[in-house]
């Protein structure tokens, strides 16, 4: 087993208040992310596929009592890699973060599943599963820039017609503050555009952050024809996952609304998406206190789609070189 920390293409997080952290086990070929953040953040949720795997997410809805979290957690290997909140928990736990109930402090650690079973890994692992052990070693590896591609939760991802992977993206927004998105993209569907090397996210893509192909020339004949894994039309082995997190102040309604919108931009990347083989969810947390204007909110809710739609053809295109 071992815990890389970096790949060949990293970036620097532009969000102060959180760090990020991968591990991954290169025999079961699987992997885990955490954002740990410095301070409990204001976190949101909303699912869109239809075959969701979570731990700690259905205490997020607004009408809940808990609407703060002290990490997320995301991680492959299916319902096994939910063990992988522990190990977050574990590391939390030492540094004496979480909801103070006597006798114990209580660290609030929701976590996401995508599918990865599938894989060439080596998944006959005895009694316990990795995961824990590899949500652990994420918190230790965290920092205030990450890797991408290959790395993390998406470490044994793929799609319907490229490897998967970690990506990450940013926008400053009109009104004050930053939105970023990290994705882990394992998707049932493609995220380039028929037989072409020419992404769906291409309207949205800045500085040639996937390469700058832009949109196909002449539009291919079969770019709407659906391209999945192995022709899949039921549950099993895919999920996008997402954290949007912004520097705005939100409160868990807001969070949601952006939740919500972000998932626009899992539309725009993806084709197809939200179907019944994925488990498609994003997180939206709130680090900051820079105060959102009458109209920000939609902005923040265009942005993070917007951003969104870069990370995950980003991680894809980083792990495809």
């Amino acid at each position: 087993m071992t815990y890389p920390t970096s790949t060949p293409s990293s970036i620097k997080l532009p969000i102060q208040g959180m760090r990020i952290g991968h591990a991954v086990d290169d025999e079961v070929n699987t992997g885990v992310t955490v954002c740990v953040f410095d301070e409990p953040a204001t976190t949101a949720m909303h699912i869109m596929g239809a075959a969701p795997g979570t731990r700690d997410t259905e205490l997020l809805e607004p009408h809940f009592t808990v609407s703060e979290v002290d990490a997320i957690c995301l991680s492959g290997g299916s319902a096994f890699g939910l063990d992988a909140a522990g190990g977050v928990q574990a590391w939390l736990k030492e540094q004496n973060r979480g909801i103070p109930l006597e006798p114990v402090k209580i660290p609030i650690v929701p976590c996401a599943i995508l599918f990865d079973l599938r894989n060439d890994g080596n998944k006959e692992w005895g009694r316990f599963s990795p995961y824990r052990e590899l949500g652990y070693q994420a918190c230790l590896a965290t920092q205030s820039t990450s890797a991408l591609g290959r790395v993390g939760a998406a470490y044994g991802a793929r799609t319907a017609t490229t490897p998967g992977g970690l990506g990450i993206a940013s926008t400053t927004l009109p009104g004050g503050g930053t939105v970023m998105t990290i994705a882990a993209v394992n998707a049932a569907g493609a995220p380039t555009i028929g037989d072409t090397h020419h992404y769906w996210a291409a309207a949205f893509e800045e500085d040639a952050e996937f390469g700058g192909y832009g949109f196909p020339h002449p539009w291919p004949e079969d770019a709407k024809i659906p391209r999945t894994k192995a022709g899949q039309r039921v549950a099993g082995e895919n999920t996008t996952l997402a954290m949007v997190i912004t520097d705005v102040a939100l409160d868990a309604a807001q969070a949601k609304r952006i939740a919500i919108s972000a998932h626009d931009g899992f539309a725009r990347a993806l084709y197809p998406v939200h179907t019944p083989a994925d488990g498609d969810l994003i997180f939206a947390s709130s680090t900051g206190n820079i105060k959102l204007s009458d109209e920000g909110l939609m902005d923040l809710g265009i942005a993070a789609a917007n951003t969104t739609a870069r990370a995950i053809a980003r991680g894809v295109y980083e792990a495809s070189k």
